[in-house]
């Protein structure tokens, strides 16, 4: 599955969007309903309720694979952070979010003192999803999220993640194995940019930048952006392998190292 997997030390920042997750499971209600897509609070982002059930996890690349079961619903932003919603966060908080972004040049990946959330070397909008978020700033935001909105709020586990990027499938990617239909589905590098190892199969048309969420189409669980536009961070400790990896939709925090977490999705 090309739902691509990497870690970073959490209190390094990179082009990410930290997606949120609300938990849901206290008692059956209304809002479970698989498909719901609600909002908790003002200031809080648009969550989509996805069902139960299990899958297999992992690829030829990220072994063993494993049968994971999600035993309950749960619910997950519908989009990626926005860089309006971590504003918000910031504004009323007075958070801090660091520096030392790494950033593309235009040749080289490179890390930068001046490049940040607010200023990332590349212009957005407010419905741009926040990039150069560490996983320490994207905890503080969950945390903030359920002050606010009264509920639990958190990061995904990596099985959960995989799960509802899956949404029911087995392909290559969520949409199926070709990549011709890549930029119907998110943000990626393609024809519209200069890297060397671009999908040379379509355009999506936004070039060397991030794509304003909910662009393209939604996964089979009405969830954007899975692929492509940028890495997500969940809630897991790095691992080199899924030897040993919960199979009950837990975040794996025990073992591996801790130092650095795990991203997932991909991005341009």
């Amino acid at each position: 599955m090309t739902l691509k997997r990497k870690n970073l030390s959490a209190v390094l920042t990179l082009f990410l969007g930290a997606v949120v997750i609300g938990a849901l499971w206290p008692s059956p209600t209304t809002a479970q309903t698989p498909g719901t897509v609600f909002k908790d609070c003002p200031e809080c982002p648009e969550m989509v309720v996805i069902p139960a059930g299990s899958f297999k996890m992992g690829d030829i690349d990220e072994k063993p694979v494993h049968r994971v079961t999600i035993p309950r619903p749960f619910a997950v932003g519908k989009y990626e952070v926005t860089r309006g919603e971590f504003s918000a966060f910031v504004n009323d908080t007075g958070y801090s979010a660091g520096g030392d972004c790494y950033y593309w040049t235009g040749s080289k990946v490179e890390k930068s003192k001046s490049r940040n959330w607010r200023s990332p070397g590349f212009s957005q909008t407010d419905r741009d999803p926040v990039v150069c978020v560490s996983w320490d700033d994207a905890k503080a935001y969950v945390r903030w999220l359920s002050r606010k909105a009264g509920k639990e709020y958190r990061l995904p586990s990596e099985s959960e993640w995989e799960y509802m990027a899956r949404a029911g499938g087995t392909a290559k990617y969520p949409f199926g194995d070709s990549e011709g239909f890549l930029c119907e589905y998110g943000n990626g590098a393609d024809r519209s940019t200069g890297f060397e190892w671009k999908n040379k199969s379509c355009n999506d048309g936004y070039g060397e930048k991030t794509a304003p969420v909910g662009s393209f189409k939604p996964n089979n669980f009405r969830v954007y952006d899975t692929v492509g536009n940028v890495w997500e961070w969940v809630e897991d400790c790095w691992h080199d392998s899924y030897r040993g990896a919960p199979s009950g939709g837990d975040a794996w925090t025990t073992g591996g190292n801790c130092r650095k977490r795990v991203l997932r999705g991909g991005s341009w």
